[in-house]
């Protein structure tokens, strides 16, 4: 009996350890909003499926980490700005700066530009696939619960006014790729950084893809539309959020 809780207390104490000792794995080097709760610090190890090397965000090309970097615009601090072609998020600072996030944006056929809002916030968002897409691509799910495996990643932006949300991912390697189908997606603790910094109302402004053509406001009827002409370049390869 005593050897048996020796060894129970034993291993309650490595896995202790070993939850505990991930905190420092979650440092940031720059005073960015805490990208993850304490609750969620102590259960996402346990949560999380392992990933091929390839899948991890240390293999994000540099100019993709978040950072803080010098911004001239006219817009407002607290905006964000998506650069589409060069595949950034902009989160206004005012003074000249903004933080700098590296995201991924629409595939061919996919793109969209204007101004819009924030209009609702989720934590691990459950994922409801819209009809259109179901049509697109009907081997989707119909519903999945949020999640670690779920495509919609650790939080949900949702953009008024459209379809489209800025959201998490739980594939890494499709940052700084056209990839998705109108979705704007980042790495996980980059999209809580921005989750806990941005309101209901926050300005939202979409940079087109090619600048000369000028900007398109997209509606769900639009994405239709575009969903239509672009159905038979689509691949199941990460592309279907």
């Amino acid at each position: 009996m005593i050897r048996t809780l020796a060894i129970t207390c034993f291993a309650a104490g490595a896995l202790a350890g070993g939850v505990f000792n991930t905190e420092s794995a979650f440092a940031e080097p720059l005073s960015f909003a805490s990208p993850f709760s304490r609750t969620n610090l102590i259960f996402a190890p346990a949560m999380r499926e392992p990933r091929d090397e390839d899948e991890s965000s240390a293999q994000i090309p540099a100019r993709l980490h978040r950072n803080v970097v010098a911004y001239s615009t006219r817009e407002a601090p607290g905006t964000i700005v998506i650069d589409t072609p060069n595949t950034y998020l902009y989160y206004v600072l005012g003074g000249g700066k903004a933080i700098r996030y590296g995201i991924g944006v629409g595939r061919e056929g996919f793109t969209w530009s204007g101004v819009k809002a924030i209009e609702r916030k989720a934590e691990w968002p459950d994922w409801i696939p819209p009809a259109e897409m179901l049509q697109r691509q009907p081997y989707l799910p119909r519903f999945m619960a949020g999640g670690p495996g779920n495509p919609l990643g650790a939080r949900a932006m949702y953009i008024g006014g459209t379809v489209y949300r800025i959201h998490g991912t739980n594939a890494p390697s499709t940052i700084g790729r056209q990839v998705s189908s109108g979705c704007i997606r980042m790495l996980n603790e980059d999209v809580v950084d921005l989750y806990a910094r941005v309101n209901v109302g926050t300005k939202v402004v979409v940079l087109p893809m090619h600048p000369g053509r000028g900007q398109t406001v997209a509606s769900q009827d639009e994405s239709t539309q575009r969903a239509r002409s672009a159905a038979a370049n689509v691949t199941r390869a990460h592309g279907v959020y």
